[in-house]
């Protein structure tokens, strides 16, 4: 079998929108549970917040002047024009899936149409009614039902590790912003920063397997080298990067004999895994963390450069 490198890029988007829209509800339920002394004075404070945390400013401000609740959660959950919305997430992986259906199990079909026609239905008062955590848990729990069943029933094939690189490369990107989200608000908080480190935990659903390896130790710094470097957990960055680097190992391509187009990709995320294991723990201190998220930003912008330039420009991609 060929499959054209339009099908292979279809796939590592389905994987990182996917991963984006789940990610994006977390990074809410992340703003939801942090509370600054600044947020009761100006109610304006948190949800530009968290719009800032995903990029999106400039987008927002063309259609609403100030930030509230109901403006910011409609605008990222449900804008049809914003791009990085949830709906519109969840939108592009379902084109791009549908580009695939001859290939691919019908039942992740099935499970993301499902998902988009629900959302599409929504409005924001749907977000209110109850609670927007209530909401945001179905978000998580539908994008998790996708995810089992691409786990269940793909085969162990090019197709398979086209979506989980994508997945995971969208997976430590979202991490990293999750925790650039706090980080820069702990040199400023009045209150310890612990609380907030906290919520990023729990939005990651981290807390039980943190408190595992951190049973006497519970402080900030642990808690930021737990997201950044357990070798366990799959939310942290290390583990993200080990299972791409599996993944993208795993890519067969037919006609390239042993120089294959993916191998600086492959050599990029072994040198993050390897300056990852070598920091030590006065680097997850706040005024040092900063700069290594910083880094890894712009790392995981080159890598995904990278494998573009190798996957995605291919006259064919052999599978």
């Amino acid at each position: 079998m060929s499959m054209l490198n339009r099908n292979a890029e279809a796939l590592f988007w389905v994987g990182r929108y996917v991963e984006r829209a789940e990610n994006h509800a977390r990074l809410i339920d992340v703003h939801y549970h942090i509370q600054q002394t600044a947020d009761f004075q100006d109610e304006e404070h948190k949800w530009a917040r968290l719009i800032d945390a995903l990029g999106a400013r400039y987008a927002y401000e063309q259609q609403f002047e100030a930030f509230t609740e109901r403006d910011v959660l409609s605008f990222i959950t449900l804008d049809r024009g914003y791009p990085n919305s949830l709906f519109s997430c969840v939108a592009h992986s379902r084109n791009n899936l549908r580009t695939l259906r001859e290939k691919l199990p019908s039942e992740m079909w099935d499970v993301l149409n499902a998902f988009y026609l629900w959302l599409g239905e929504k409005q924001v008062d749907d977000i209110m009614k109850d609670s927007p955590h209530v909401f945001y848990r179905q978000i998580k729990e539908r994008m998790a039902m996708f995810q089992g069943v691409e786990h269940s029933v793909m085969q162990r094939q090019n197709e398979w590790h086209f979506i989980e690189s994508g997945r995971l490369l969208e997976r430590t990107e979202n991490t990293v912003r999750i925790l650039q989200s706090v980080t820069g608000t702990l040199s400023v908080e009045a209150a310890a920063p612990y609380p907030s480190m906290l919520a990023v935990l729990k939005s990651v659903s981290g807390y039980q397997a943190f408190r595992r390896f951190y049973a006497d130790g519970m402080s900030e710094r642990h808690i930021m080298e737990f997201m950044i470097n357990s070798i366990s957990f799959p939310r942290s960055i290390q583990f993200s990067f080990t299972e791409l680097e599996k993944h993208l190992k795993g890519i067969q391509l037919e006609g390239y004999g042993q120089h294959l187009p993916h191998e600086k990709a492959i050599r990029q995320v072994g040198k993050l895994k390897a300056e990852l294991a070598c920091l030590d723990d006065e680097d997850f201190v706040p005024e040092r963390v900063s700069a290594i998220l910083s880094h890894l930003t712009s790392s995981c912008l080159g890598l995904g450069g990278t494998m573009a330039a190798a996957f995605f420009q291919l006259e064919e991609v052999g599978a």
